[in-house]
């Protein structure tokens, strides 16, 4: 990883408002930031895209083997063994590094849309997103699901259209596509001369250049594109090269060039075509994101109330995990800082338990790798390990006057399964072991009865969810355990009070989570229909906020 630290400086309490000069500084330091979240769907490309950008972003040698700049341990994006293992990412990851003088926060989410809370939490961390499109394939489910929630955070978009050298839908009709199934203005900043087989590059229609498009040992190693003036392209005679030309006149026509206003208000977003795999495109991306990609600006709390970048320390927590380290069994909690200046040992107050928590030992993480941080500035996400008492969502901050950014979103489980312990000589570490991936919200842990069960039971979105829980709970805690499928796939919240009337209705049954939430479950969607007629005063709620009641369709 990147040495991106600098000396330490001398803690403070980091509740008091800075200085002008010091003001002058944090201003500086967040405009130099770039925190973004790489968003598609599965098989988009998107993970080939992330190691791509690390390579081009200097962060690493090679792609492929991916190695730490300081060591040989591997720093791939997907450090799980069970990512490796199955070729896909289960778990969003930081990845922290330098770009000349821009300090890049990449948020890699997972594409399987069974880990599609694990993507919202780290959306709500990010100023910008990067969502990766199959030429062939255009927008798709979960894309689409993951692009509204984008939209109802107002986060900007840049879109990159991946594997331009296979056989797929036109350009125009991909650009038409985009803007009818998403409602976006497709601004191209490169345009495609020539599909699959017949791609041979791409025109800057920023400078009128050509990009010509080679293939390069898998992409394994940095190679510069050969850029050339469009009169020197060496295609008159090409008609794949009379092709692109008049399209881009037609995009000419239609003033659909990149527009920051729009593109910040969330309402356009930039096209760059390329090929992940052959780093094509790759090096355009990077550049865009340095130079386009908004920087953080100040967040509204939960008092409708904007807090500056300049306010005193505060940040909330994205994500925890365990044992990205397994020879400590840590716990990291992963902070987005939303304004003023975190140094090592500064004091602050976690926001929902009123209690205080001193950031002794806070990191700059790449995977599972880790870097001592001495400071940090709003739009980092760093890493606090040893945080027992932090969950997700928590707001830290300095200062004795409370701050509360809004709550991060989260998706209503559709499947529900009891745990059953195989060894009852485990017993501590089966308890233990759902209670931490219950803290992470890799499952939801719940209780029938409000009452300690020893086949509790496990809430989530998708079947491949409860495989991650098996294999670690079978390789990080040493409890080997069962699932069996439970009938319900209809959850809605209830207050307490409710839970009764639940219970003896008899359509539903009433779950308890360790977190104190209540949930009313149900095995039909027409029973929950049946149950609100019959109870017009209870409250049944879906789990997401307001921010992303888009995805309770």
């Amino acid at each position: 990883m990147a040495d991106i630290s600098a000396s330490a400086p001398a803690a403070s309490n980091g509740g008091a408002r800075p200085t002008a000069a010091a003001s002058a500084e944090l201003l500086r330091e967040a405009g130099r930031r770039r925190t973004f979240a790489i968003i598609s769907h599965p098989d988009a490309g998107k993970t080939t895209l992330t190691e791509k950008l690390l390579l081009y972003g200097g962060a690493v040698h090679e792609a492929g083997a991916v190695k730490a700049r300081a060591g040989g341990r591997n720093a791939t994006s997907d450090w799980m063994q069970i990512e490796r293992d199955r070729g896909i990412s289960v778990s969003s990851t930081v990845l922290r590094f330098a770009v000349g003088d821009v300090v890049v926060n990449l948020l890699d989410t997972p594409g399987h849309q069974d880990f599609s809370e694990d993507t919202l939490r780290v959306l709500a961390a990010a100023d910008c997103a990067v969502m990766v499109i199959d030429a062939a394939k255009g927008i798709e489910q979960q894309t689409r699901r993951l692009f509204q929630v984008a939209r109802a955070r107002r986060i900007p978009i840049i879109t990159f259209v991946n594997k331009c050298d296979r056989p797929g839908v036109s350009p125009l009709q991909l650009v038409d596509h985009i803007e009818k199934e998403l409602g976006l203005r497709a601004t191209p900043v490169t345009w495609p001369v020539g599909t699959g087989e017949e791609f041979c590059g791409v025109i800057d229609r920023r400078d009128e250049s050509f990009h010509r498009f080679t293939r390069t040992a898998r992409g394994s190693k940095v190679v510069d594109d050969e850029v050339v003036a469009a009169d020197d392209a060496g295609l008159e005679d090409d008609p794949r090269w009379a092709t692109a030309r008049e399209e881009v006149e037609l995009l000419d026509a239609v003033e659909a060039d990149h527009d920051p206003a729009t593109f910040e208000a969330g309402t356009s977003t930039p096209l760059f075509f390329g090929s992940a795999v052959w780093n094509f495109g790759v090096d355009a991306l990077l550049q865009a994101l340095q130079e386009i990609a908004p920087p953080p600006t100040a967040r509204p709390t939960t008092e409708d109330v904007v807090r500056p970048l300049e306010a005193p320390f505060s940040g909330f927590v994205c994500k925890v995990q365990a044992n990205t380290d397994p020879r400590h069994r840590d716990r990291i909690a992963y902070v987005r800082i939303c304004s003023g200046r975190f140094e090592r040992g500064l004091k602050v107050l976690n926001s929902r338990t009123g209690r205080p928590f001193t950031m002794h030992h806070a990191h700059a993480v790449f995977a599972r790798e880790r870097q001592d941080l001495p400071e940090a500035w709003p739009g980092d996400v760093i890493g606090v390990v040893g945080a027992l008492d932090l969950r997700v969502g928590d707001t830290l901050h300095a200062g004795s006057a409370r701050v509360a950014f809004p709550p991060i979103p989260t998706i209503p489980p559709e499947r529900f399964a009891s745990a059953n312990n195989l060894d009852a000589r485990r017993h501590k570490q089966f308890r233990s072991g759902l209670q931490q991936l219950d803290e992470e919200g890799v499952v939801r842990l719940l209780q029938r009865g409000g009452i300690q069960d020893p086949r509790p039971v496990l809430g989530g979105v998708g079947a491949l969810q409860f495989e991650v829980v098996v294999q670690r709970m079978r390789d990080e805690f040493g409890a080997e355990i069962r699932l069996d499928p439970l009938p319900w796939s209809v959850a809605r919240l209830i207050d307490l009070e409710d839970a009764k009337i639940v219970e003896g209705d008899g359509a539903g049954v009433a779950l308890f989570g360790a977190d104190g939430a209540v949930f009313a479950v149900f095995t039909e969607s027409f029973q929950l229909r049946r149950f609100a007629k019959r109870h017009p005063d209870v409250q049944l709620r879906e789990l997401v906020n307001t921010a992303s009641d888009v995805l309770a369709g």
